[in-house]
């Protein structure tokens, strides 16, 4: 994420360049009165604790209407890189009326399959069926269960007879959300599935009252804390929330940590989402406002970049000369390697797949200029070219690994998004809008993608064994070895390092070569994405289990494992100060990452993995200022160049938490398994 400060020279009406002292004010990121335009904060509520073995009551959800502002996605100014005509149109400025779910607490208590305690043997487990969740959902409320009872409209037998148990007998198969457990157990995933909540788009399944919103203790007092924090990075264009800063540390010198980063304002963006009621505006005007921006010309010297580019990031500038604000926008063109950012039109269009499930507000993505945009990135995607294989070949430094580490070719982070943006520009195409060739396409690349990761990628004891008897040099279709790799090229550490129950998707595999390292990126988008098979999934979240120690250490969590060292740590990064073992992308420990490890650990029946690593942040993220990394083999040590008040080490700690006090929030960012597309069932060596 570091880009230098080289911004290109913003153009006058006339076409000519203005001088630089012109745009030399940054804009307040409040308000002139010192204000923010909506109140984040949230009243006082009480915990609410849920027992997790009971079935679920029925609960009516009504639909009411919320007010939101947008922005006018049709406006097409004629300079480059300093927008002068971005006007927010008040056509789209008016309020406009959106349905949303909103439940009250009397009938809104339903609950999803149950999460196994602490000290609960396997063969207690129970997880129900999907169907009987969702008939539990619908069937009509006859009785308002007590505290401590089972709703008789919902209960089986067994559960009537668990009715008469005294509650402080049942304790240990309840899971109080919120309260850390003091010990964890291995135990056999028991999934979530979320395919039939929220499908007709008018119902939200929520397994947790509203009021579970009210914490209370420290962690109460961090959230607070994080929600202010999180409110002061907002970035106003024209008055509206655009985005978020992507840092706020007073200490150091904003360099490009004062701009909104597309990958960046992700989990700020979810935990806009996830607030009860939604934060939605910033979301919506932040979707419409970086739309705005791919559709203008990119030019780096001489080269005009893909027209469906989306930016790495931009600023609000005050023009004092024109007394108006501007946007500059960064394409890559600044960026450290000039690398333009593969990932932000992904990350876009998951976000707007959130925001719409959500919401329910389907006329955003309805927009035929929110329609070409998708189709803008995907084309940049899809094209013909003289690959053959379906992954999508990058350069180094492409992804949230902005620097040289190694990762050009076919980087795991890039393929695992570039699939969760398929799915869910597949759901959101309009097949009317002369879409149905991409559509096509579309299906034939996420049946073709999913097939080659989870074949060629998939690394546990056995296919390590197999690997490593390996011949070499095999010609023809029915070769084995299929990218020729060579067996002495595995690393001496992977021996040690995979367990016997357990597994991930590797780095990258390219011709001969194959990344062995971890990034968790990859392997936990490919969770949420439904790229990986159920059985992969759990193996995944098996590993991490047994490498907790490596992998989450005492700060959450490794971007990427093992560090490089040494003679490689110099080839591979070109001896970058910034990247050396145990720093920053080499090994550094992420706390934004804890978001994606709870998405994952909801999805895969294992909260109390999730509770546990957020326990680990919350004993220092907070006083420690927020940082962006953590430095050390086991994430001891307040990274020697992280920025203090990081935007998305805030909002990655709020999105965790909410999601582990509300599992149904994770029902807006994950998918389930795609079921309209054939899975090649052939062996290995006849997949070519």
């Amino acid at each position: 994420m570091d880009i230098m400060e080289s911004p290109s020279p913003a153009i006058d009406d006339g076409g000519k360049e203005m001088m630089p002292e012109v745009l030399d004010k940054e804009l307040p990121i409040r308000s002139e009165n010192g204000s923010h335009p909506r109140d984040l904060s949230s009243g006082d509520e009480e915990l609410v604790i849920y027992e997790v073995s009971v079935a679920a009551s029925a609960g009516d959800c009504k639909l009411v209407a919320a007010d939101e502002q947008s922005i006018d996605p049709s406006e097409k100014p004629s300079e480059f890189i300093v927008y002068e005509n971005s006007e927010f149109d008040q056509e789209f400025l008016e309020l406009q009326g959106h349905a949303r779910p909103l439940c009250s607490d009397k009938y809104c208590e339903l609950l999803a399959p149950s999460f196994p305690g602490e000290n609960v043997e396997k063969s207690e487990m129970i997880s129900p069926s999907l169907d009987e969740i969702w008939n539990n959902v619908h069937r009509s409320k006859t009785e308002e269960p007590k505290q401590g009872e089972i709703s008789p409209a919902a209960a089986t037998a067994k559960e009537k007879k668990a009715a008469s148990v005294p509650v402080s007998e049942r304790n240990k198969n309840t899971v109080e959300i919120g309260k850390p457990s003091s010990t964890l157990k291995t135990h056999a995933s028991v999934g979530i599935s979320t395919e039939y909540l929220n499908n007709d788009g008018s119902n939200i399944v929520t397994n947790v009252s509203p009021a579970i919103r009210g914490i209370t203790g420290p962690s109460s007092e961090m959230m607070e804390e994080a929600w202010d924090r999180l409110r002061k990075s907002f970035v106003y264009f024209k008055g509206k929330p655009v985005g978020t800063l992507a840092a706020m540390d007073p200490s150091a010198e904003a360099l490009n940590y004062n701009q909104v980063f597309v990958r960046d304002f992700f989990p700020s963006g979810l935990a806009c989402l996830m607030r009860d009621p939604p934060e939605t505006e910033i979301v919506k005007n932040f979707l419409l406002k970086t739309l705005h921006l791919q559709g203008w010309e990119k030019r780096i010297d001489k080269f005009t970049l893909g027209e469906g580019v989306m930016p790495a990031s931009f600023k609000v500038l005050y023009d004092s000369h024109r007394q108006k604000e501007t946007l500059v926008a960064d394409f890559g063109g600044s960026a450290i390697g000039r690398v333009a950012p593969v990932d932000s039109g992904f990350w876009w269009i998951i976000l707007l797949r959130t925001y719409t499930k959500v919401t329910h507000d389907h006329t955003l993505e309805e927009l035929p200029e929110v329609q070409r945009g998708i189709k803008l990135i995907l084309d940049l995607c899809l094209s013909d070219g003289f690959d053959t294989f379906p992954t999508l070949l990058c350069a180094d430094g492409c992804s949230m690994i902005d620097r040289r580490m190694g990762i050009y070719g076919y980087p795991i982070e890039i393929q695992a998004l570039f699939y969760f943006s398929l799915r869910c520009a597949r759901q959101m195409i309009n097949p009317e809008r002369d879409a149905k060739e991409l559509i096509e396409r579309i299906d034939k690349r996420i049946s073709a993608l999913s097939y080659h990761i989870q074949e060629y990628y998939w690394l546990d004891f056995a296919q390590l064994n197999h690997i490593y008897r390996y011949k070499t040099e095999e010609y023809s279709h029915t070769a084995v070895n299929k990218f020729n790799v060579i067996p002495e090229s595995i690393p001496d550490w992977l021996f040690e390092f995979m367990p016997s129950k357990g597994g991930y998707l590797i780095g990258n595999v390219s011709p001969a070569r194959m990344d062995f390292r971890w990034f968790l990126v990859g392997n936990c988008i490919a969770i949420l994405s439904s790229l990986v098979t159920h059985t992969q999934a759990t193996a995944i979240m098996d590993l991490i289990e047994e490498r907790w120690e490596v992998l989450i250490g005492e700060m959450p969590l490794k971007i990427t494992y093992p560090a490089l060292e040494g003679h490689e740590w110099r080839t591979v990064t070109g001896f970058d100060p910034k990247n050396t073992r145990w720093s920053y992308h080499n090994g550094g420990s992420w706390p934004v990452l804890v978001w994606m490890l709870t998405a994952a650990c909801i999805k895969t029946g294992r909260p109390q993995m999730a509770k546990r690593a957020i326990e680990e942040v919350e004993k220092r993220l907070g006083k420690d200022g927020w940082p962006e990394y953590y430095d050390g083999k086991e994430g001891r040590y307040v990274g020697k160049q992280a920025r203090k008040y990081q935007t998305w080490s805030i909002a990655g700690y709020l999105v965790a938490k909410m999601m582990i006090e509300n599992p149904a929030n994770l029902l807006g960012i994950s998918l389930e398994e795609d079921k309209t597309t054939s899975r090649p069932k052939h062996s290995r060596s006849l997949s070519f």
